[in-house]
């Protein structure tokens, strides 16, 4: 008899110990049951149910329209699926810029409906009180730092971030500070590879790049992206490992066409 390959949970420790041993972390969104399954499946290491969700699943044109009540329904769907990756949501727009104990209020409310093991919030040392709160109380915060769609209306564009020398100085700076606010580990978001691979050897927690060049503790990126679902947004950063929207639209238009052709159902698909 063969042995069964055992699986194990994926927690913060453990990705703290692929950045020390140099093994790369894999995360990926997922937002519904079924595609968690599937990223469940395969063993990734991080499922992130991202505030992107208002943008690739919802339509909306940003991210800032995303609710608390948004997040903790995906992140619920999600949970039923997945048991042995790191359960990562995201804290949407306004739900922690406010004051720390709002912040806490909120972060708490995430997991203890969702199911989430920790959340994430967009921002530098301007949210410092408000990591340290959560992380105070209990709850693992990751950090985000670079382009944070939350803040596109300020920003102006997608564009790469942190280019001069002050911008530069005060990311690392940023780094720093949330390393010693407690966070377990910082997403890195369009940023010049090699600022992305000073941050990463400067810090004891991982990293994780979207956008960032490949010298960061590991990568995310937003499943229907890299899946070529998603058709509205195409970014250099995004490798294609598929195209389904082509597949899917060709498979509903071969469905149109039975139908209308009296071709389905067959007489081997009735009763």
């Amino acid at each position: 008899m063969s042995k069964q390959t055992i699986i194990k949970k994926t927690t913060i420790k453990t990705l703290q110990k692929m950045k020390k041993n140099g093994e790369k972390i894999t995360a990926l969104t997922a937002y519904d049951s079924l595609f968690a399954g599937y990223l469940e499946e395969v063993g990734i290491d991080v499922v992130l149910v991202g505030d992107s969700v208002g943008m690739v699943y919802a339509g909306q044109e940003t991210t800032i329209p995303v609710t608390i009540d948004d997040i903790i329904y995906h992140t619920k769907a999600v949970k039923r699926s997945v048991k042995n990756v790191l359960l990562v949501a995201d804290m949407p727009f306004m739900s922690f810029q406010l004051n720390p104990e709002d912040t806490l209020k909120n972060a708490g409310k995430i997991l203890k409906e969702s199911g989430a093991e920790s959340v994430k919030m967009e921002g530098g040392k301007e949210i410092i009180e408000s990591i340290s709160r959560c992380v105070n109380a209990g709850i693992p915060v990751m950090g985000h730092l670079g382009l944070t769609p939350q803040s596109i209306h300020k920003f102006g564009s997608y564009k790469v971030q942190a280019k001069s020398k002050k911008a530069k100085e005060k990311i690392i700076d940023d780094a720093i500070s949330l390393q010693k606010a407690g966070c377990y580990a910082i997403v890195l978001e369009k940023i010049p590879a090699l600022l992305a691979k000073e941050i990463s050897e400067l810090l004891d927690i991982p990293t994780i790049g979207i956008g960032a060049g490949k010298f960061t503790d590991g990568q995310i990126l937003v499943t229907y992206d890299m899946l070529g679902m998603f058709e509205k947004f195409n970014p250099k950063f995004v490798r294609r490992y598929g195209e389904l929207a082509n597949e899917i639209k060709k498979s509903i238009g071969q469905y149109i066409k039975d139908v209308k052709d009296n071709n389905f159902p067959s007489e081997e698909e009735s009763y």
